[in-house]
C-alpha cells in the first residue's frame, strides 16, 4: 500500500524570530497556528519555532541558535548558503501578488515569465531564503 501524504511543512532555521514571523505574516499574509513556549533572553522575549499557515500552505520556523548563543550578526558564511534554498508557491495571480508584496514595503522586480512557461515572482525573506510565486504563463 502507497504512503498517503495530505501535506508538507518546510522547516527553515532564522536568525531573528520575531522578525521573520513579521515577514511572513505581514507580508506574505500567513498566520501564526502554532509556537513552542515563550523564553527570555536579555530584554526580549521570542519562542524558538513557529507554524505558519496560509490557506493549504504550511512553513515552519525555527530559531538557528539556542538561547544564549545567537550572536550579536547573522553569520554571513551561513546566511550565503541559505541561496541553495527555494520555496515555490504556487500563485494564481503572480501580478497582484507582486502589487500587494511591494505595497508592504518590499523591493522586488517584475515577474517574469521562465523558458519553461512559469510566470515568477522571486524574492528573499529576511535570511536569505528565496521564494517564489509562480503559475503557468497565460499563453497569447
Amino acid at each position: 500500500m502507497p504512503i498517503k501524504i495530505e501535506g508538507l511543512a518546510p522547516l527553515i532555521q532564522v536568525f531573528d524570530m520575531p522578525t521573520s514571523v513579521r515577514f511572513y505574516c505581514d507580508v506574505l499574509g500567513f498566520e501564526l497556528v502554532g509556537n513552542s513556549p515563550m523564553v527570555k533572553e536579555a530584554e526580549r522575549e521570542y519562542f524558538h519555532w513557529a507554524l505558519l499557515r496560509r490557506d493549504s500552505v504550511e512553513l515552519m520556523l525555527n530559531t538557528a541558535y539556542d538561547v544564549g548563543q545567537r550572536p550579536p550578526a547573522p553569520d554571513p558564511a551561513r546566511l550565503s548558503m541559505h541561496q541553495d534554498t527555494c520555496i515555490y508557491f504556487g500563485c494564481p495571480d503572480v501580478d497582484q501578488a507582486y502589487e500587494h508584496i511591494r505595497s508592504r514595503g518590499v523591493e522586488v522586480r517584475k515577474p517574469t515569465v521562465a523558458p519553461y512557461g512559469m510566470k515568477q515572482l522571486y524574492l528573499t525573506d529576511p535570511d536569505g531564503y528565496g521564494l517564489c510565486f509562480q503559475w503557468p504563463a497565460e499563453k497569447k
